[in-house]
């Protein structure tokens, strides 16, 4: 090969390492993988995720991380949640979304986004003329249902006429739909697209039980990206981007 040529060569082959390196560089400081995107795992379904991912989470989600130039998605665990806590704290997945406040206590690995993502509504769901729900002793002449694991509930249903726990929100709402259950307890949007979905007839009782903000965890080997989540959450809620996906896919469940 004649010496020009050779020098050519060199020169081209030493611009591909250098590119390599630089790209693999900038992805080192931003604490990702250079070709990776963000995958945080829930354990909630529709309305927040969907199988085509379009749910309110995995809009959110997508819209959220492009803020700060980066790529994500939504992985679903519906009845794993202990698996997608170890998932998350491992660094297995990046990190979880849809999760209340203190998780860091005890699994160390995660560091929460401060910025709520959502605040959850837990409330009762009834076939029967509409009560005030203001405080927990409004169910007390029920007979009242809700999810085996609820924490919420466990602790706070007390003296009421009948308890019966079940598995799962299909079983939960039969048991509304048939009248074996006057009440049953469950969150605000899951519970009107499961009403929705099965066909029963029934009305959420306000105000809310009990309100829990809900936050993003991101596994600490991603804890140079927490406060830029934070401030990407805080301006798509303040540029509009956030209520026009709210508005797309929970507030048609109002209607």
């Amino acid at each position: 090969m004649p010496r020009q040529l050779f020098a050519a060569k060199r020169r081209v082959d030493r611009s591909h390492w250098l590119l390599a390196f630089l790209l693999i560089g900038l992805a080192w400081c931003s604490g990702l993988p250079a070709t990776e995107r963000i995958v945080l795992n829930t354990g909630v379904l529709a309305p927040y995720t969907t199988p085509e991912r379009t749910g309110f989470l995995d809009r959110i989600a997508v819209a959220l991380f492009h803020e700060i130039g980066l790529e994500a998605e939504i992985q679903v665990f519906p009845t794993a949640t202990e698996r997608s806590l170890l998932n998350a704290d491992s660094g297995i997945d990046d990190g979880m979304a849809m999760r209340i406040a203190g998780l860091e206590k005890q699994y160390p690995n995660l560091i929460r986004v401060p910025e709520p993502l959502i605040v959850n509504d837990f409330v009762a769901y009834s076939n029967r003329p509409r009560f005030a729900t203001d405080s927990w002793r409004a169910l007390e002449p029920y007979v009242v249902s809700y999810i085996i694991g609820w924490k919420v509930f466990e602790k706070n249903v007390q003296g009421v006429k009948e308890v019966t726990l079940v598995r799962d929100a299909d079983q939960l709402f039969r048991l509304l739909g048939n009248g074996r259950a006057d009440v049953v307890l469950y969150e605000r949007w899951q519970g009107l697209e499961r009403l929705r979905a099965m066909g029963i007839k029934a009305q959420v009782l306000e105000p809310p039980l009990s309100r829990t903000e809900m936050f993003i965890y991101l596994n600490r080997k991603h804890a140079a990206l927490v406060p830029k989540v934070a401030q990407a959450l805080a301006n798509l809620k303040k540029n509009g981007t956030y209520q026009r996906i709210f508005d797309a896919t929970l507030s048609p469940l109002n209607q």
